[in-house]
């Protein structure tokens, strides 16, 4: 973490080298569409992973290996089985990247340089972060909704993402793709606490380390350093939103009509108890380690193809 001697945020008389300039609209932008680049796809390309993290957090007896797992779906329902929720996926999360990415951008410069000029910068990047999946959520939920239903219930609730959008809206309305938000809040923010504000630290870290400026090496080099703070800080957003995903993923599957997430979340745990809430953790580990180094990789790639400077070092 930053020390407090090394409070004001740095670089902002920078420059991009493209025609971009920095902490512009256009700036905000392009972070905005990087994030929808780097989130829709990458998280779309783990569908595989995520079915039977989901299916197994709900039912721990359903599979008895991943492996068994996938062959399982494969052998009676093809390809389209082992990618089943793709479609949500990658629209609920490609939402979501823009605001994560865009709005962390903003609330970074307005925290750091505007607002709280002499802040530490880990505060900015927690602060930021937060307020930034704060509101990337409201654009998640309703397609995380409909995702875990599909990929959690046996035979699926829907087997599209417009079936199922249909089926939730005439029976709960436009409220029931909400009923998760409070608890996808618990999951996401500290999630994304962890993922913006130990990727810039570990970045800043590498460099020291190095010994040299971020400007001293090529294009190549700066977003391998992304790539690397980029896992790192992926294995701790695993770990510290786990529980909340394992209480998502069953909040979704489970929540009776008209029951409050306070007490379905009681009942549920009542049910699974502490140890239940760390079901499918080591999948998750590494999903979310190589997604999460890969969106900051192709993040940092696509602000570096407009001229601007990757993220952190500074």
């Amino acid at each position: 973490m930053a020390t407090q001697g090394d409070t004001k945020m740095p670089g902002r008389s920078e420059k991009g080298k493209g025609s971009i300039e920095l902490y512009s609209p256009s700036y905000f932008a392009a972070c905005t569409l990087g994030g929808i680049i780097a989130c829709g796809p990458t998280h779309s390309s783990v569908t595989p992973l995520d079915l039977v993290k989901c299916r197994r957090q709900v039912d721990p007896k359903i599979y008895s290996s991943n492996l068994s797992a996938w062959r399982t779906i494969y052998a009676s329902e093809g390809l389209r089985g082992v990618f089943f929720g793709w479609s949500p996926t990658f629209i609920g999360y490609s939402f979501q990247g823009a605001g994560k990415y865009g709005f962390y951008e903003f609330f970074k410069y307005m925290y750091g340089d505007k607002m709280f000029p002499n802040a530490n910068k880990t505060i900015v990047y927690l602060g930021a972060s937060a307020s930034a999946e704060f509101l990337a959520d409201m654009a998640l939920c309703p397609f995380e909704a409909i995702k875990v239903r599909m990929q959690t219930t046996l035979p699926p609730f829907a087997n599209t993402m417009r079936e199922g959008w249909g089926k939730v809206t005439q029976k709960e309305g436009v409220a029931g793709l909400y009923k998760g938000l409070q608890p996808l809040w618990g999951r996401q923010i500290p999630y994304t606490m962890v993922k913006f504000a130990t990727f810039e630290t570990t970045v800043n870290y590498i460099y020291a380390t190095l010994g040299k400026p971020k400007e001293s090496y090529n294009a190549l080099q700066q977003t391998g350093v992304s790539f690397l703070g980029g896992y790192i800080a992926g294995i701790g957003c695993a770990v510290i939103s786990h529980p909340a995903d394992v209480m998502v993923s069953k909040l979704n599957a489970d929540r009776q009509p008209g029951e409050s997430a306070g007490k379905a979340m009681g009942r549920i745990y009542g049910n699974i108890g502490f140890k239940g809430l760390w079901n499918g953790l080591p999948v998750r580990i590494f999903m979310i380690g190589t997604l999460t180094a890969f969106q900051w990789l192709i993040y940092d790639s696509f602000k570096v193809s407009l001229g601007l400077p990757t993220t952190g070092g500074h």
